[in-house]
C-alpha cells in the first residue's frame, strides 16, 4: 500500500494517465456528465467487471475439477510475466522520464526481461527464497494496484464496493465459485495454482536435536485417532485458500466429524510446516502437548504455521489507498488505518463464527467509510479549527 501511494504521488502530480480496460468496457467518463450520470455509467462498469471475474473464476474451477492443474501454472506464470513485464516496464518508463534517468532501450530491455523471468520463477518455484517470493507478489500487487488508480475516480469508487459484495458471495454461497473451488482443494488435499501472499514465522531448528515433526490436521469422517492420543475430537478442520480476495488461514469449527492427527518423524525441514487452527479448542492429551500450547500455536504465535492472503485482497486494499493518495493524505491515514481495523475485524470473525470468511468486505466497507467522512468532515472540521487557531 505504502509503494502505491509512492507511485500515485510521483506520477500522477505531473501527467494525467487514462487507461481502458474491462472496467470502463460500458461507459466512459467525462468531466462534463452529471453525478447521477456517473453514478449510473460507474455501475454499469462495475457490474461487467464483476461479470467477467465472476466467469473467469468459474472456468478455473472448471479446469481445476479436470485436474488441469499444469495448464493453470502456465496461465499463472503467463499473467504474472505480463504484470512484471509490460505494466511493470511502462511504469518503468514513467519513472525514467520523471527523474530524466539515462538508459538506452536495449539495456532497458534486457534488465525489463530478466525482472520479469526471475519474478515468475521465484513466484511458482518452491526452491526460491520465501523473502524473494513475497517481494515479487507485493510488486505484482503494486502493479496492478497502481493501474487500477487510473480508472476514473466513480467507477473506482462503485467497483470497489462491488467488488467487496462479490467476494461476500463468492465465499459464502454454497455455489460460489470461491467456495466450490476451496471445497474442491479440500477433498483433494491439493494446493490451488493462485497468487498468495505468505507471512510465516521463521523458526529455526537443531540438527542434533533429530528429525523434525510435522503435525498435520485434516478432516475425516469417521475415522479414529491414532494411539498417540487417546482423547476424542469433535472438530473438524477448514483449510481456505483463495486465489483473488479470501484469508487463507487454518480454522477450526464444532460439527460431528472427526480429526485424525498424523505425525510424520522423517519429514525434511523445508517442508515441516504446522497448520493448525486460528484459535484451538481447549484438547486433552497425553503427548505432552499442553491445550495453551495449542492455543499459542494455533495464533501464529507458537509455530511455524503460515497465514495466508489472496494477493487480490491486497490490490483492492492498495487500490483505496492509493485513490485516497489522490486527494489528501489524511485520507490516507484514515483509510491505512480502517483497512489494518477490518482486516483484525475479519480475523476476530473467522476465531468466533469458526468458517470462512472473506477478506474484502469489512476492510472496504470501513474504507470507503472513513475516506468520505474524513474528506467531507474531519478535514472541513480541522481546517477550521486551523484557520481560527483552536488548539484541541
Amino acid at each position: 500500500m505504502f509503494l502505491v501511494v509512492l507511485l500515485v504521488s510521483i506520477l500522477n502530480s505531473s501527467s494525467s494517465l487514462s487507461v481502458s480496460s474491462i472496467a470502463t468496457i460500458a461507459y466512459s467518463e467525462t468531466s462534463s456528465d452529471s453525478s447521477w450520470d456517473k453514478f449510473l455509467g460507474a455501475l454499469l462498469n462495475s457490474l461487467a467487471f464483476v461479470a467477467v471475474v465472476t466467469v473467469a473464476t468459474f472456468i478455473l474451477v472448471l479446469f481445476f475439477y479436470l485436474r488441469c492443474t499444469n495448464f493453470l501454472r502456465i496461465y499463472m506464470g503467463f499473467s504474472s510475466f505480463v504484470v512484471l513485464g509490460f505494466m511493470g516496464g511502462q511504469i518503468a518508463l514513467f519513472l525514467i522520464e520523471k527523474f530524466s534517468v539515462p538508459v538506452d532501450c536495449i539495456t532497458f530491455s534486457v534488465l525489463l526481461f530478466n525482472f520479469a523471468v526471475i519474478g515468475v520463477l521465484a513466484v511458482f518455484m518452491s526452491k526460491m527464497a520465501i523473502v524473494v517470493t513475497q517481494g515479487y507478489l507485493v510488486l505484482i500487487g503494486m502493479l496492478v494496484a497502481y493501474w487500477f488508480t487510473l480508472l476514473p475516480e466513480w467507477t473506482t469508487w462503485v467497483l470497489l464496493v462491488a467488488m467487496a459484495l462479490y467476494d461476500l458471495a463468492a465465499v459464502l454461497l454454497p455455489v460460489g465459485p470461491l467456495r466450490l473451488l476451496v471445497e474442491l482443494a479440500m477433498s483433494r488435499e491439493e494446493d490451488i495454482p493462485a497468487l498468495v501472499y505468505e507471512a510465516r514465522p521463521v523458526t529455526l531448528h537443531d540438527p542434533a536435536s533429530g528429525p523434525v515433526q510435522r503435525r498435520i490436521w485434516r478432516e475425516r469422517g469417521n475415522v479414529r485417532r491414532d494411539s498417540v492420543g487417546n482423547s476424542s475430537s469433535n472438530s473438524s478442520v477448514n483449510v481456505v485458500s483463495d486465489s483473488n480476495s479470501t484469508v487463507s488461514i487454518v480454522q477450526a469449527s464444532h460439527n460431528g466429524t472427526r480429526i485424525a492427527r498424523v505425525e510424520e518423524g522423517q519429514v525434511s525441514e523445508r517442508d515441516a510446516e504446522l497448520s493448525a487452527p486460528l484459535i484451538s479448542p481447549r484438547m486433552d492429551g497425553q503427548d505432552g502437548t499442553s491445550a495453551e500450547s495449542l492455543m499459542l500455536e494455533g495464533m501464529g504465535l507458537g509455530s511455524s504455521g503460515a497465514i495466508k492472503l489472496g494477493l487480490g485482497d491486497f490490490i483492492f486494499y492498495s487500490v483505496l489507498v492509493g485513490r485516497a493518495a489522490m486527494y489528501d493524505f489524511m485520507t490516507v491515514y484514515a483509510c491505512y488505518l480502517a483497512i489494518v481495523a477490518g482486516l483484525g475485524i475479519t480475523l476476530m470473525l473467522l476465531a468466533l463464527y469458526q468458517k470462512a470468511l472473506p477478506a474484502l468486505p469489512v476492510s472496504i466497507a470501513l474504507g470507503v467509510l472513513f475516506y468520505f467522512l474524513t474528506r467531507f468532515l474531519l478535514e472541513v472540521f480541522i481546517v477550521q479549527c486551523s484557520l481560527n487557531l483552536v488548539m484541541f
